[in-house]
């Protein structure tokens, strides 16, 4: 049996349990505004031909050096958006109940985050950061202005809920999410804050815990080391998930002094085993653009992504994964299934714009050849 008829099979015996599923997500929070660079235009509106890749584009600033230049970025949309808030939204589509805490407006919840704040209980601490996506055939660059994510401490969490308050969301729930450490200056104090605080009052929670660090480039190492200890102490709360793209796995690997090979599915597996043996925690999964693959105590897996090379929207992708992934984990799949739960969820996203429902998922999965 193929993993895409196991992972099927899988998801249609367990996916009626999901809807008691509770997540607590968290912390940022983002208006995305989606635009296209201009390279050529021929009349108003959307009569333009496009920079059509990263490539190209650089070499447009290249010969602006010495210079000046003008790049028109062409408005798609205004969107949800912030690592923590697009998870939200798919584990939501999944069917999960949800809490949800971070920068989403203050003192009023920003228009954008109002269909997540109409879904799920929502508590905003500070007003959303904001993020010009440039997506290209090859990738996406993200401009951010993220000043207010500043404001989101471990002091500033309790002030909006209350020790008792936070420790009641984390003691309900299955699932805790906590994304985006890259640009949340003070993640690592909030960690420790929870880690010493909070989680050691409560009785052992069983839930699991899943991390996402979005791009650590520009945090230094030792930044970066001391993250990844708080993250690996959460095992003791629970069972912990690391997620990282190609990029952020090499990143951490050269944080930790572990060697991560390239993108063919052995070295991926061998760099996820490898992470996770260095941490010690229950899993690392790793996922370029057009495969994933994952550690656990049960073993490695790699499944190839249904890739496609004209996706509708890129921003968003590995959230939609990581969301898949973890939903996966708690209906309860094998590790193999959870990457297939993964790249489908981004697999439907990418091809529509939208979170798909765990039924989408099936029909993605059924349909994919």
């Amino acid at each position: 049996m193929d993993f895409k008829t196991s992972a099927l099979n899988a998801l249609r015996a367990r996916a009626s349990i999901y809807s008691s599923k509770r997540a607590l997500v968290g912390l940022d929070g983002f208006v995305d505004t989606i635009v296209t660079p201009v390279g050529l235009r021929s009349g108003q509106g959307e009569a333009f031909t496009p920079i059509s890749t990263l490539t190209d584009f650089g070499q447009r600033i290249m010969n602006a050096a010495g210079k000046s230049t003008n790049i028109e970025l062409y408005p798609r949309l205004d969107k949800l958006g912030g690592n923590g808030p697009i998870m939200a939204h798919a584990l939501l589509a999944h069917g999960a109940q949800l809490t949800y805490v971070g920068a989403l407006g203050a003192p009023a919840i920003h228009p954008v985050f109002a269909p997540l704040a109409a879904r799920a209980r929502v508590v905003s601490v500070t007003d959303p950061a904001h993020t010009t996506a440039v997506e290209f055939t090859d990738g996406k660059l993200m401009l951010g202005q993220m000043r207010s994510l500043d404001a989101i401490t471990f002091e500033s969490l309790l002030a909006q809920m209350g020790e008792a308050g936070l420790a009641a969301e984390l003691a309900a729930a299955d699932l805790v999410a906590l994304v985006n450490w890259t640009m949340i200056p003070h993640m690592t104090s909030i960690f420790k804050g929870l880690l010493e605080n909070v989680l050691p009052k409560l009785p052992k929670l069983g839930a699991r815990f899943f991390f996402d660090l979005a791009d650590p480039e520009k945090r230094s190492t030792q930044d970066l080391r001391e993250a990844l200890d708080a993250i690996a102490r959460f095992e003791s709360f629970g069972r912990v998930t690391l997620g990282l793209n190609f990029k952020e796995a090499q990143q951490v690997g050269a944080a930790l002094g572990v060697h991560c090979g390239g993108e063919d599915g052995p070295s991926l597996k061998a760099t996820a085993t490898a992470l996770r043996q260095r941490l010690q925690i229950d899993a690392v999964v790793v996922h370029p653009r057009a495969s994933a693959a994952c550690a656990t105590a049960a073993g490695s897996a790699w499944i190839p992504g249904p890739y496609t090379e004209r996706p509708l929207i890129t921003t968003g992708a590995g959230d939609h994964f990581n969301a898949g992934f973890s939903t996966g984990q708690l209906l309860g799949l094998d590790p193999e299934s959870c990457l297939a739960t993964g790249v489908c969820t981004s697999g439907h996203y990418v091809r529509t714009g939208e979170s798909p429902t765990l039924a989408q998922i099936e029909t993605f999965l059924a349909n994919w050849r």
